[in-house]
């Protein structure tokens, strides 16, 4: 895979909308977006220590992936699961919490399915590189601007982070993660 090929396929594969991108884009509503661009170097991070690994192992663990699978999957879904209910209890009553966290945004990264797909299939076509590694930083610091910025255009309320964006937003990471275990599952 040539060193374009593999940035385009990152950009398609991190555009996805799920947990990361989700974070992100509540974050800068949440926040304001310059307040959110210093959560990018914390999903880079995160990124970078699921990927590298993975990447660095895709020899080993390629007999055994098909038995790790499930347990991300599951592992990453009860996650998801359970941002989508921190998110859906706070209400009217908690204005000023904040729902995202850089704790958040690392562990969400950290265990995105997304991960393995980069980790195992497309860095390893590519060939783990310091170029492929460029590219792989570069298109997720990118992406997570996008979703920033297309945060940042949300409707924010005076005192606190609007009900309705919360509820939202807790729905879909909810659906996210029955996704994600199923998929998961079935593979």
């Amino acid at each position: 895979m040539t060193l374009p090929t593999l940035a385009l396929a990152l950009i398609l594969l991190l555009l996805t909308p799920g947990p990361t991108n989700t974070l992100i884009l509540l974050a800068s509503a949440e926040r304001g977006l310059p307040r959110a661009l210093r959560l990018i170097p914390v999903e880079l991070a995160a990124y970078l220590a699921a990927i590298l690994p993975l990447a660095l192992l895709s020899q080993l663990l390629a007999a055994q992936i098909g038995l790790l699978r499930p347990i991300i999957a599951t592992l990453a879904g009860l996650w998801v699961l359970y941002l989508a209910w921190t998110m859906w209890r706070t209400g009217p009553g908690t204005a000023g919490t904040t729902l995202v966290s850089a704790r958040r945004i690392a562990v969400t990264t950290f265990l995105n399915p997304k991960g393995l797909v980069m980790g195992l299939v497309l860095i390893p076509a590519a060939g783990l590189t310091p170029a492929s590694v460029a590219v792989l930083a570069g298109c997720i610091a990118a992406v997570a601007l996008l979703w920033a910025c297309a945060g940042s255009i949300l409707p924010r309320a005076e005192r606190g982070f609007p009900p309705r964006i919360t509820r939202l937003a807790a729905l879909w990471l909810a659906g996210l993660s029955v996704m994600i275990v199923a998929g998961g599952l079935s593979a």
